[in-house]
């Protein structure tokens, strides 16, 4: 029996659907005619264990027992897809060949290998790379199994991810959540890999526009006319150099009033003489047909649709509809065998979106444009239509954005170049350089098919008069205007991702930029929208109309990190190790071996810093009071009952003291926080499905309860 096993339903049914014979239904697989049997995972039948299945003192969480590091990993079954699991594992004990067919990335290529190793399967297993759900396509693929070994760096960059993760989000969430907890804060503060830089990059961003101060800057514009009849005339700006540093910022905008003013005396009425004089045409190619992240930029710059939405959309496309190719690409070209179906690719999308027909209609199949090559696909290609005729059911507004705008950057690679007219004249007047420019489109080529976000009814810009080097210019009627210096734009989803693919842009240090230009990022084309809605979830952003901002929480977490944690550099650099991994050139235990040194010097700091000062450093306060466990020096803490002395060498000590003072007593009773029996933090009083009781203010590292009696903590529960 030959097994397939792919990444999830819909999946299974294109592979058997384009298998000979008849289709038997059975529970979590589908055989088909000649003895083949196509069966599922529903994403990740496997999950990483939690910190308490390697040891049993990981069950809580403490400060002094991290850094946690398994020695032996495990995977265990996930709770919801355990009977899928059980199929799975019958159905490998009955093959005689099993071949992959995870989605052609990391992910998938992980996804279905930990399935096999958790069978202990020892046989061959074949891959099966699947961009396309249409019959023929899939038909085509099932004649070009690989070998899976080929793909095992996939596989080994996508595990060295998994573990990576999980140990640093384990680490540090559980060692800033604590220390938080230790402060009073409430609630799980969430550190990860890549979430936590992204988050960083917004609440940079949010605090330099809150600190932004505009200030006045000027600008200033002679209006030139040349000596022919009649003559012509332009608009020319002024450019300081060098000699006017002192009244420049950083962005050379001049700050100083007088200066301007006294430049637009000098040059009003003089004659200057052009210095240079550039006129040209050029061509601009079309762009390239889209990633998941390029689809996603544009669809938010469009249209306003968040991350997820836009690959939401596009999942259903390939998956329910079979309208597009595998969506989940971090590639822009294609293999050279797909430009002998655009033929067919045309026809179709003009049935699913009437509304490009008559532009389909003018495109020029005989172009073949840069997209079309071999040496830049790997495991994907970029996303494309298909040469499905019919959505299977209507299509949501949505979807049909994201097919139209797949679908236009397709027909593109059939138009024409865009020509564009550029001149520039450069001229001097009484010593002070000024330039004119104009752009403009002579033939817009591809540029018909795209979608512009301003209504093209301006008229277009007058051109330059033609003038040579040194031809006099007669200049009058100097204007200068007053504006004023404006602070970043908010991040969009638009934005946001953009900074994340690019992320280049936003690494300190220089010599790392420029390695990280080629394979730079944060995340991959498929979890990038997932890690800007996990940001949502755990309220560290949120959405102000298209903004996306930072919370307060988020403020604080990012305040509180180290660089390292909160800024993408270190990100980046993990980013491109593993695809050094999947391209073979890299080893996954080095990478994770450096990733616990890491750790352990994060996590240094936190350990040793005093709870109530929030600091690492700084001298201890001595209040007189000392510890009744220790005898080290106590200090004023507040918590949910109020004030208390706490050990300053907490986590180390846990020791606290009530407060003593006159007025607690006014009612002759003690209000001091009672401290809780196992860990000596303030007891909380609760309310439960029993009742009220009282526990542990330090809550879930510490999960110690107890009994409430008048009011009042009784015994331990």
């Amino acid at each position: 029996m030959r097994l397939f096993i792919a990444e999830k339903p819909s999946l299974a049914r294109a592979i058997a659907t384009a298998l000979p014979g008849h289709i038997e239904k059975g529970q979590g697989y589908l055989r088909c005619g000649d003895g083949d049997v196509v069966t599922w995972c529903i994403g990740h039948l496997l999950e990483p264990a939690e910190p308490a299945h390697y040891d049993p003192r990981w069950k809580s969480w403490r400060l002094h027992e991290l850094p946690i590091f398994p020695e032996q990993w495990a995977v265990l079954p996930k709770n919801n897809v355990r009977n899928q699991l059980k199929i799975l594992e019958t159905l490998v004990g009955q093959a005689t060949t099993i071949v992959h067919a995870g989605d052609p990335d990391r992910e998938g290529q992980l996804l279905v290998d930990e399935v096999l190793r958790y069978c202990r399967v020892r046989m061959p297993v074949e891959r099966l790379l699947i961009q396309d759900l249409t019959p023929t396509a899939v038909v085509r693929s099932l004649s070009q199994l690989r070998d899976n070994r080929e793909f095992r760096h996939l596989s080994h960059s996508a595990l060295a991810r998994q573990r990576a993760d999980w140990l640093y989000g384990i680490n540090l969430t559980r060692a800033y959540t604590l220390r938080y907890q230790q402060q009073g804060q409430q609630g799980v503060y969430s550190v990860g890999r890549v979430q936590t830089p992204v988050l960083g990059l917004v609440v940079e961003r949010d605090l330099t526009i809150a600190n932004f101060e505009p200030k006045p800057f000027y600008t200033l514009t002679v209006t030139g006319a040349s000596r022919s009849e009649p003559p012509e005339t332009f608009t020319a700006r002024w450019r300081p150099g060098e000699a006017f540093r002192q009244a420049m910022d950083e962005e050379d905008r001049v700050l100083d009033r007088d200066l301007v003013e006294k430049v637009a005396a000098d040059v009003d009425g003089r004659t200057g003489t052009i210095t240079q004089a550039r006129f040209r045409e050029r061509n601009e190619a079309p762009p390239l047909p889209l990633s998941l992240s390029a689809l996603q930029i544009e669809a938010g710059r469009l249209y306003g649709l968040g991350a997820k939405s836009v690959l939401d959309a596009a999942q259903s496309l390939y998956e329910k509809h079979q309208l597009i190719t595998y969506p989940r690409s971090d590639c822009r070209y294609l293999p050279e065998e797909h430009f002998g179906q655009r033929h067919a690719v045309v026809e179709a999308l003009q049935f699913i979106a009437p509304g490009l027909s008559r532009l389909a209609q003018q495109a020029e199949l005989k172009r073949h444009s840069r997209a079309w090559d071999d040496k830049k696909v790997d495991a994907h290609h970029a996303i494309i239509p298909t040469t499905r005729k019919r959505p299977a059911g209507n299509l949501s507004r949505s979807e049909m954005r994201v097919y139209e705008l797949i679908s236009r950057y397709y027909l593109m690679q059939f138009f024409p170049d865009a020509v564009h007219r550029e001149g520039r004249l450069d001229l001097t007047v009484a010593d002070y350089d000024f330039r004119a420019t104009e752009t403009g489109v002579l033939d817009a080529g591809w540029k018909v098919l795209e979608i512009r976000l301003k209504e093209q009814n301006e008229k277009p810009a007058r051109p330059l008069p033609r003038l040579d080097v040194g031809d006099p210019v007669d200049c009058t009627s100097p204007q200068i205007k007053d504006r004023m210096t404006q602070p970043p734009s908010h991040f969009t989803d638009a934005t946001l991702l953009s900074a994340m693919t690019n992320i280049a842009r936003f690494v300190s240090d220089a010599e790392l930029r420029k390695t990280l230009r080629d394979t730079d990022g944060l995340g991959t084309e498929a979890t990038r929208a997932g890690i800007i809605e996990t940001l949502f979830k755990r309220d560290y952003l949120i959405r102000d109309g298209r903004a996306i901002k930072s919370t307060e929480k988020g403020q604080d977490l990012i305040g509180a990190l180290p660089d390292a944690v909160a800024r993408p550099d270190m990100t980046a650099v993990w980013e491109a190790t593993l695809e050094r991994i999947r391209q073979g050139e890299g080893d996954p235990r080095a990478f994770l071996a450096s990733i616990e040194n890491q750790i352990g010097e994060l996590l240094g700091p936190i350990r040793s810093a005093p709870a109530a000062s929030g600091s690492s450093s700084g001298p201890v306060e001595q209040t007189g009071v000392h510890c009744p466990a220790c005898r080290a020096p106590m200090r004023e803490r507040t918590g949910k009952f109020g004030r208390f002395w706490a050990c300053t060498r907490y986590p180390q000590c846990k020791g606290t003291r009530p407060i003593e003072d006159d007025s607690d007593h006014n009612d002759g009773t003690d209000q001091a926080p009672a401290p809780c029996p196992a860990c000596f933090s303030p007891l909380v009083r609760r309310h439960g499905k029993k009742g009220w009781f009282w526990g542990c203010s330090n809550f879930p590292a510490c999960r110690q309860t107890v009994g409430d009696v008048d009011g009042r903590p009784g015994r331990p529960q």
